[in-house]
């Protein structure tokens, strides 16, 4: 089997997906998950001599 380099093969029927709804994904998940990270450290910070 031979392959040139260089070259990248993606399965029949696979679909491309634009970056920016992969970003958008990201941001969905990440802000949210960044804040409540902020809390608890915050929490946790005034619970153990902040």
């Amino acid at each position: 089997m031979s392959t040139s380099a260089g070259t990248t093969h993606t399965p029949q029927g696979s679909t491309h997906t634009p970056a920016g709804l992969i970003g958008f994904a990201w941001a969905l998940v990440g802000v949210p998950l960044a804040y409540g990270l902020y809390q608890t450290i915050k929490t946790a910070s005034s619970l153990f001599g902040g």
